[in-house]
């Protein structure tokens, strides 16, 4: 294991013990669970970024990239999943909202920052998935399908966060800043969903590789699995129009 490696482990064990931390405050504290200001969101955005940073760390392994250029996508990947949970922590404590909150000027330098990290998340991820998908990975067949179809749904879960911020900032630009608290998260059920297929599907590719059945078995296995997770992502879309 790689200096990077250990270093993007322990970064994400610490965001999913700030996740657990705010988790067990809501538990004390109470107050809603939904809505702008709310335990939640440094709660599930601690325990999400730790999960992710920790999956790209496993996944990208698998990926014919040069050590260098990995090095450094995952350090800023790493770099920039602190500072949003960061940013998402100080105003859940200062008790204020963190996306779409331009009321005063520290409001709007978070929010600011939150809306940069989370162009600089894209660009690393967009890396790597174009990388995964140009070059096959070098795995198992079963895992090479398992990360090419695991980094579409990650593209699908970047395009579904950025249509949300772009929905917010859209609303905040016309003064409805309360409809885009509101109405800002209209895909949040598609995002949770396509973010963590890298994980599913590897992970599901990585249990088979243990288990006596022949190659093509295994892959057949996870083509259906990919399958059945691109219909939920569909469902969740159409679930999500549908409400609108």
């Amino acid at each position: 294991m790689r200096t990077i490696d250990r270093a993007a482990y322990r970064i994400a064990a610490l965001l999913v013990g700030a996740g657990l931390f705010h988790l067990a405050v809501f538990l004390v504290a109470g107050g809603p669970w939904e809505g702008p200001v709310s335990w939640r969101k440094p709660a599930t955005f601690g325990l999400s970024f730790g999960l992710t940073l920790a999956t790209i760390t496993w996944v990208t392994s698998y990926l014919r990239i040069s050590p260098r250029l990995r090095t450094i996508l995952l350090a800023v990947f790493a770099a920039d999943c602190v500072l949003e949970v960061l940013g998402i922590t100080v105003q859940a404590w200062r008790g204020v909202p963190s996306h779409f909150n331009m009321s005063t000027t520290i409001n709007r330098s978070v929010a600011m920052t939150l809306a940069f990290g989370g162009a600089v998340l894209v660009v690393v991820l967009v890396a790597f998935a174009v990388n995964a998908l140009r070059h096959p990975p070098d795995a198992p067949a079963g895992m090479r399908l398992a990360l090419q179809a695991g980094f579409i749904t990650l593209l699908i879960g970047l395009a579904s966060g950025a249509a949300m911020i772009a929905r917010g900032v859209v609303l905040t630009n016309t003064g409805h800043q309360e409809l885009a608290y509101r109405l800002g998260g209209f895909l949040k059920p598609v995002h949770a969903i396509s973010l963590h297929g890298v994980l599913v599907l590897p992970a599901l590719a990585a249990i088979l590789a243990r288990l006596p059945w022949p190659e093509a078995r295994q892959v057949r296995v996870v083509a259906l699995a990919a399958g059945g997770y691109g219909l939920a992502i569909v469902i969740a879309l159409t679930i999500c129009l549908y409400a609108l």
